[in-house]
């Protein structure tokens, strides 16, 4: 088991490129299930969820190829329907290729899933879209088991908007018969990422990126060349180093056009943003002002962001409030925040965030993918050596991140636990 090794305080300066997009990568491997013709999707970042989705794509049957950025999925030779606990227990997007094996096979066999412990993330909208598109669903010792004898358009409506849910009723629809209506479908740039791939496959869709969504099913899906939207919350924990070592970075590949929630507030925090092309930008600090925060599906702040802005509120000159409306267990970085010498406090859905002179280093716990992240941000800024312990829970969503700390000048290290 690895860790990160941080020696603060740093200060950042030079360019990062911003990878791939873990969550559009995901359900677009998903997706090759649909066809069996080749799936190449260019600009896929190296993680520990995507090279878990490979495999688990392989045990259907298929082929998952990766050379560098790019990876080939061929599902002609597709000969099960089983996802296995082993595999979706440790990834959350597993569940993703439940609606597609659906769609292809006329049935599945998916594990529950599982993947960071953030919050009950129930499947029930997945289970009962398929319902309503008439497949026979159960749960049956832990995993989801579906069958059909031929999906057919349905009107679906989210008593909240679900960005898996939204995807897997999506593919499951686009080889159903006669139309799909999905209402109060999740906005999230890599949900349209997603339908953009299905599209150039043949699909028949329209409405993405708003709250109702229209499929109408087709026979078949025409194999595709494409490449996966940047990764916005990469992006934004690059944001969040600058803002907290109060330095100036060039961020090259990044989505800025998915990213006004997280532009906005970084603002209002006293950054400073230049757009110096479509997908680069310049920011900086040189102070860092009390805010709120309220979390919110897209397009409002993204859950995702908000453990690294916690990370650089810990120095705001004044006392900001962090409220969290999608998950209730995702404070966990706040005690180990407070080790580092922050001083937060919990009350209920709220975070009480004042602002400290320093912080200093510490041995801290990483508890999921963006707490790890915030702490790595809290250690930069640290006086003195941040130990950051469990980082397998960063690498499922970041590539390479202590490489391209290094090139901005972080004193960072990766070692053995």
């Amino acid at each position: 088991m690895d860790k990160f090794v941080i020696e603060g305080p740093n200060r950042l300066k030079g360019e990062v490129y911003i990878s791939g997009s873990k969550n559009a990568s995901l359900p677009m491997m998903a997706a090759a299930i649909l066809t069996d013709k080749d799936v190449i999707l260019h600009n896929v970042p190296d993680l520990k969820d995507v090279s878990t989705m490979c495999e688990l794509i392989k045990r259907l049957g298929c082929v998952c190829e990766r050379d560098g950025k790019t990876l080939r999925l061929n599902c002609a030779d597709i000969s099960s329907d089983f996802a296995p606990y082993e595999l979706v227990k440790t990834m959350r997007a597993s569940i993703l290729v439940l609606g597609p094996l659906v769609a292809r096979l006329k049935s599945a066999h998916v594990s529950m899933p599982g993947g960071c412990a953030i919050g009950v993330r129930p499947v029930n909208l997945h289970i009962n879209g398929l319902k309503q598109m008439s497949a026979d669903v159960n749960i049956e010792h832990g995993y989801i088991v579906a069958k059909t004898e031929g999906l057919k358009g349905s009107n679906i409506y989210f008593d909240i908007p679900t960005v898996t849910g939204t995807e897997n009723l999506i593919m499951a629809a686009v080889l159903s018969e006669g139309k799909t209506v999905i209402k109060n479908a999740a906005k999230e740039p890599e949900v349209v990422d997603l339908v953009r791939l299905l599209k150039k496959m043949g699909a028949k869709i329209e409405g993405e990126g708003e709250s109702t969504i229209t499929i109408e099913g087709v026979e078949g899906l025409d194999g595709v060349e494409y490449s996966v939207m940047s990764d916005r919350i990469e992006a934004g924990t690059f944001m969040c180093a600058a803002l907290i070592t109060k330095s100036e970075i060039t961020l090259r590949n990044a989505p800025i056009f998915a990213m006004d929630a997280i532009v906005d507030k970084f603002v209002e925090i006293g950054g400073e943003i230049e757009i110096l092309a479509d997908d680069t930008l310049k920011v900086s600090a040189d102070k860092i002002n009390p805010v709120m925060i309220k979390t919110a599906v897209y397009p409002g702040f993204p859950t995702d962001m908000q453990a690294q802005f916690m990370a650089a509120l810990t120095l705001a000159e004044g006392t900001s409030i962090i409220e969290e409306t999608i998950f209730e267990n995702r404070f966990m970085h706040v005690a180990e925040l407070n080790r580092l010498g922050a001083n937060i406090i919990i009350s209920g859905n709220k975070a009480i965030v004042e602002g400290v002179d320093r912080l200093i280093g510490a041995t801290v716990m990483a508890t999921d993918l963006r707490a790890s992240a915030g702490l790595v941000i809290a250690g930069l800024s640290a006086e003195g050596r941040t130990d950051v312990l469990r980082i397998y829970h960063l690498d499922r969503g970041y590539e390479s991140l202590e490489k391209k700390l290094s090139l901005l000048g972080a004193n960072i290290r990766r070692e053995k636990q």
